[in-house]
């Protein structure tokens, strides 16, 4: 292989596969830019949500940020599953750590890119946080976790899959999910039953603990329902993966 680790020959191997898939690039950093603008810049007045929408839908954003490069992630993993390069890894002694950790250390640097980009716009139409040095560290720190929570589960889906068709579809409950939270609207103004669904889903806490450091003012409550479904994400995910990966390699 390398005299470098096993794990840094796959990262770099799997963030030069998404830099050059112009579909990937699109798809992880350019479509939540194209969100932010047709939310906030487009049809952002025709919600009251009781501050600047872009102070309000930034967080949710950030969290689709994370989202949109899900669905490369498993194409990707499932590729390499359903083509033998796995295999021939096994077969080269490669640890089955390192295969899966360049993947979930490739989705994240994706996402981080992601979520850079899409602040970038977001202080160009008038993002204006209130949040602290300790604030943006607990930002970054949450956003970290669940990037890597939802790449476990989106390792773990593109191991599970049977072809990379299938592996596409099965992460699009995860990009769809965050529409229905409280990322665009508050849970409040939903109708009835999507509001209850609103309110009680993963990333509804997830963006409120977002919202609430950025505006300067963080809920404890909401952090640990946060941190909470962040953790189980992110374990639920590893095992699948791991167990998926022992079983189909």
């Amino acid at each position: 292989m390398s005299t470098k680790s096993p794990a840094l020959v796959m990262l770099r191997r799997d963030f030069k596969h998404v830099t050059r898939n112009p579909t990937s690039i699109f798809n992880a950093v350019l479509m939540p830019v194209v969100m932010m603008f047709m939310f906030v810049y487009v049809i952002g007045d025709a919600f009251s949500v009781g501050v600047d929408y872009v102070d309000y839908a930034t967080p949710g954003l950030m969290l689709l940020a994370v989202c949109y490069g899900l669905g490369g992630t498993a194409v990707a993993v499932n590729s390499d599953m359903t083509k033998g390069i796995i295999n021939r890894f096994k077969a080269m002694d490669v640890p089955r750590d390192a295969v899966l950790i360049g993947k979930v250390v490739a989705s994240v640097l994706t996402n981080a890119i992601a979520i850079a980009a899409l602040l970038g716009v977001a202080f160009l139409l008038g993002f204006s946080p209130a949040a602290g040095f300790v604030d943006w560290l607990g930002v970054i720190g949450l956003l970290l976790l669940l990037a890597v929570a939802t790449a476990w589960l989106t390792v773990a889906l593109g191991l599970a899959a049977k072809s990379p068709e299938t592996a596409a579809f099965a992460a699009v409950p995860l990009i769809m999910l965050p529409f229905f939270s409280s990322a665009i609207v508050p849970a409040d103004k939903m109708g009835p039953g999507i509001k209850q669904f609103a309110q009680y889903q993963p990333f509804t806490p997830i963006i409120e603990t977002l919202r609430g450091l950025l505006n300067g003012t963080p809920q404890t409550s909401d952090a640990l329902v946060a941190l909470a479904w962040c953790v189980g994400i992110a374990l639920v995910g590893y095992l699948w993966a791991s167990s998926t990966f022992k079983k189909r390699a």
